[in-house]
């Protein structure tokens, strides 16, 4: 059971990049999916989250109108579109899949998901 995060990269403060999250199992289709980041000195702090259906999402207050996280069960692969990347932004950012107990707008913990991509680098420079 794997995820494999990639799209980092290095942006100008204002651009975009674009994350994708694909899991080799379609058992992940029916997970709530996260993305945490990781700043160098810091702990892994909440990004975004979308339940299995897509239905319900919900994001940390500083990432709140900039970033969008969506999925592609078809695919098993989820995404966060960020916009308006601040320098703030720059982070290792991991994609992580949940659990049936792992309830999206409740839980924001790194101990509410199971499974861990190996984390991709963003780096906002000014």
């Amino acid at each position: 059971v794997q995820l494999q995060a990639s799209g980092g990269g290095l942006v100008q403060t204002g651009g975009s990049l674009r994350l994708s999250c694909a899991a080799s199992s379609r058992t992940f289709s029916t997970y709530s999916k996260g993305w945490f980041r990781q700043a160098p000195g810091k702990e892994r702090e909440f990004v975004a989250a979308i339940s299995w259906s897509g239905g319900s999402t919900h994001y940390t207050d500083s990432v709140k109108g900039r970033f969008t996280i969506s999925r592609d069960n078809a695919k098993n692969t989820v995404y966060l579109q960020m916009n308006s990347l601040k320098s703030e932004d720059t982070a290792v950012y991991y994609c992580a899949a949940g659990s049936p107990r792992t309830v999206v707008g409740v839980d924001v913990t790194t101990d509410a998901y199971d499974y861990w991509g190996q984390g991709t680098q963003v780096t906002v420079s000014s």
